[in-house]
């Protein structure tokens, strides 16, 4: 599955191992033309860094929306499916999934008419967000309690080239930089006994085309149907380009990328164009898998020194629109390869880590650890905050005897402080006894990848924001001996 964190270390590796196979003699370009060994090199380098997040998301869509039989499928384009249920250890799509609030997606195709998404009033007493994203995974809008507030309202989201009017009753207009989109919706589920009333949250979450919220025929032409290029572990690590050449066909340039994709024209890719790795010949296999290479290697060493080093813990602001990133293309796959679809800090910030305290890579196989909140200093949040546990090699949820794959705030009342008021969580494979498993984090018989959460964080001290420089800070996790 394309957005697996194996499948993205393998595809660049693969490319080259691929090429030695055989060699083809058809080549892509003449000699006079191609450019030159490390010229192609780091073309091919900077285009896997600039590509990388747009297939991901592009592998996301397929399973989401496109392929039913991809066991991931949830609804057709500009229909809402709302999932009255959290993400578990079967859920692969997308990798280190919110185990939070309950989701609800929609895709939209935006070619031939805006998307109208109309929302209903929820208690203010309960979080829930709508994120749009876009083809080149920029957040460029919110819809929910931080953003908009708790009221009804209605939205309208429009593709790269709408020129249109605003009609009456619109909120507001949100503009997509690519023609396919994704909507995200988080609704914050207290406790298990709760999922009832966030399904009738849902229930009021309506999805509709810009004239059938006007009560209008459709005036504008359908939009074309489309060959979707099947998409899978195996044809990503060969046919990364080909997808990219696809998937850009549905994202105007803008100003910023205009350099990048002209070096990528000059290796064959772009909108339009039919890059085909298996026709290249092996020097020019050679050069494009030793890029790939490079550039998934730049990529994971960006997640690794993202933001700032807090007791641990890697606390930073990665996500954000294109303003955020600003050309920056490590920064953007970084963020999509460190979880896709993650909020602007402003909405969530996302500690993470892979290590203690004492820099030790985590590992349930070896150590029982500890994470102890000191009293008063619990995450800093006007929603709530949580912790959840991920496999280290593919940041999936993992399978586990009690079915808890997170702690989080509305757990509170349930759990046991310590004698001074401080909160300490057993983070281990194994239960810790039935007097601590209220405070158990369950943790794999491997590596370990933690995430905390902390939705809709405060402003005023104590506070995590900016992200790493801010007055609190996540506590260390500790071995236990």
């Amino acid at each position: 599955m394309l957005t697996k964190r194996d499948l993205l270390h393998s595809a660049a590796l693969a490319a080259i191992t691929a090429s030695m196979a055989k060699s083809v003699p058809t080549q892509a370009q003449t000699s006079a033309v191609r450019p030159g060994f490390f010229k192609a090199k780091d073309i091919a380098e900077a285009g896997f860094i600039y590509g990388l997040p747009i297939v991901m998301n592009y592998g996301v869509m397929y399973e989401y929306a496109v392929d039913r039989n991809s066991g991931q499928f949830k609804a057709p384009f500009n229909q809402i499916k709302n999932e009255p249920n959290v993400f578990t250890y079967k859920d692969t799509a997308i990798p280190t999934p919110n185990s939070d609030t309950p989701y609800s997606f929609v895709w939209m195709d935006l070619r031939a008419e805006p998307i109208v998404l109309s929302v209903p009033a929820v208690d203010p007493k309960r979080y829930y967000s709508v994120m749009l994203c876009d083809g080149n995974t920029y957040n460029y809008g919110y819809i929910g309690s931080r953003a908009t507030g708790s009221e009804a309202g209605d939205y309208m989201v429009v593709g790269p080239d709408w020129k249109g009017t605003t009609p009456p009753g619109i909120k507001k207009v949100f503009q997509s930089s690519t023609q396919f989109s994704v909507a995200g919706y988080r609704t914050q589920l207290f406790n298990p006994d709760d999922l009832d009333n966030v399904k009738k949250v849902q229930a009021g979450y309506k999805v509709q085309t810009l004239s059938a919220y006007l009560k209008q025929p459709a005036t504008a032409a359908a939009a074309m149907a489309i060959d979707f290029p099947k998409i899978d572990k195996e044809l990503v690590k060969t046919d990364f380009f080909e997808y990219l050449d696809f998937a850009l066909q549905f994202a105007p340039a803008q100003e910023n990328e205009k350099e990048i994709r002209a070096q990528l024209a000059r290796i064959g890719v772009g909108p339009g164009k039919t890059f085909n790795f298996k026709d290249l010949s092996l020097e020019d296999k050679l050069e494009v898998g030793l890029g790939m290479k490079e550039g998934d290697r730049k990529v994971d060493e960006a997640i690794t020194n993202a933001g700032k080093a807090v007791n641990g813990w890697r606390v930073s602001g990665l996500p954000g629109d294109s303003a955020h990133y600003n050309g920056d293309w490590l920064m953007r796959a970084a963020a999509a390869k460190a979880g896709i679809y993650g909020n602007d800090p402003a909405e969530a910030t996302y500690p993470i880590t892979r290590i203690d305290s004492d820099g030790q890579t985590l590992d349930g196989s070896k150590n029982n650890y500890t994470l102890t909140f000191p009293s008063g200093q619990l995450p800093p949040v006007n929603a709530f905050w949580s912790l959840t546990m991920y496999d280290g090699r593919t940041q999936l949820l993992i399978e586990n005897p009690i079915n808890r794959y997170l702690i989080n705030s509305p757990m509170l009342p349930n759990m046991k402080t310590n004698p001074d008021g401080s909160l300490t969580l057993y983070i281990q494979n194994k239960s810790p006894g039935p007097d601590k498993e209220s405070n158990w984090l369950p943790a794999p018989n491997d590596t370990i990848y933690l995430v905390m959460r902390l939705y809709w964080p405060k402003t005023e001290p104590p506070s995590i924001l900016p992200p790493g420089e801010g007055t609190w800070q996540p506590p260390g996790i500790k071995r236990v001996a």
